[in-house]
């Protein structure tokens, strides 16, 4: 599900045509000719459909309170409390469990709905809607090279999802150099290495010293060799932490020292098993380091899966990436209505 577009040869006598995909809302400005774009492209019937049993395993618990619901229920306001108190246990938060059910309702009544089946359709379309606007192609190639900063709290697996992603873009022709940033947890940067010696990725790292001059430094070499990413590691925090918080600025602020514009893209990554606390984290980095877009990961067993429709209501960043494993392909490109189908299929 992972592509890019070709970079522009040096001399060609016409663009190369860039690859059709499917996203069906993409808000940013049409790209030109020489940007590569990572999206999620038409595959092979067999691999889309193993991408969604894993999407539809890993959100079988959320999925199981919700559409249990419907099984021969009546519409009437018993369902309706259900699906209330269901929306809250999955995280969806108050302010999109009440927009969802008032639309609902509304649906129900001006189709006159008479049928469950009927109103778990009308709840499936309403989710898609709403979700949608957090779907955006990750775009690559405007500049050379793209930088791009992740941050997140402990445990949410930066780190792994730093190797997954450089692992795919590798994979598909874009040269990549990672910055080890996180010069606090043990290992960190021992984690890092093994992700590029694994890939062959040079990681620009110091046995100690300031995170923000890690990053400074591998800002620099990429724009040397002319590299097309560069991805900057940071270490773990928590929002609470405002010297932390403040140390991140101090490292978005140096990168952009490194290289006018820099970073480019600014990521949070999110555990999907924290719930409501994730929309605190979208919050509170947003607000210090303005995102520009999300990996939501671990999303496999969990039944808090609804707490991308609170974040759609409350701070709409969208999300790129969506993780249900551990391995290379259980990350993928964040589509709203494939998600919405492993929900309420």
């Amino acid at each position: 599900m992972f592509s890019f577009f070709k970079k522009k040869p040096v001399a060609p006598e016409a663009p190369a045509a860039p690859v059709a995909a499917p996203t069906p809302v993409a808000t940013a400005a049409p790209a030109p000719t020489d940007v590569a774009a990572l999206l999620p492209i038409e595959e092979p019937a067999e691999k889309k459909q193993s991408w969604m049993t894993r999407l539809k395993a890993g959100l079988s618990k959320t999925s199981n309170n919700l559409s249990i619901l419907f099984v021969g229920a009546k519409i009437d306001d018993d369902l309706y409390d259900e699906l209330e108190a269901a929306l809250l246990m999955s995280d969806a938060g108050v302010d999109a469990t009440e927009y969802l059910l008032a639309e609902l309702k509304r649906k129900v009544k001006e189709d006159k709905l008479l049928d469950a089946a009927a109103v778990k359709a009308a709840l499936k379309q309403l989710l898609v809607e709403l979700l949608t606007p957090l779907q955006r192609p990750f775009e690559l190639g405007r500049h050379t090279p793209t930088v791009m900063m992740i941050s997140g709290v402990n445990g949410a697996g930066k780190t792994t999802t730093i190797g997954k992603l450089a692992k795919h873009m590798q994979t598909h022709g874009q040269s990549v150099l990672l910055a080890a940033g996180d010069t606090f947890r043990a290992a960190a940067r021992e984690q890092l290495m093994v992700w590029g010696q694994r890939n062959n990725i040079t990681v620009i790292s110091q046995a100690s010293g300031d995170p923000a001059a890690v990053s400074f430094d591998a800002v620099q070499s990429g724009k040397a060799k002319g590299v097309d990413v560069v991805m900057v590691d940071t270490a773990g925090r928590l929002p609470t932490q405002l010297h932390l918080m403040e140390e991140l600025k101090k490292i978005q602020r140096v990168i952009g020292k490194g290289m006018e514009g820099a970073p480019h893209e600014t990521l949070l990554v999110i555990d999907g098993n924290t719930g409501q606390n994730a929309l605190a984290q979208v919050k509170a980095f947003d607000d210090a380091l303005k995102l520009s877009g999300l990996v939501i990961t671990k999303l496999d067993g969990t039944a808090k899966g609804g707490i991308l429709a609170a974040i759609a209501r409350v701070r709409p960043v969208p999300v790129y990436f969506i993780g249900v494993g551990e391995k290379i392909e259980d990350l993928q490109p964040f589509v709203a209505a494939e998600f919405v189908e492993a929900l309420l299929g």
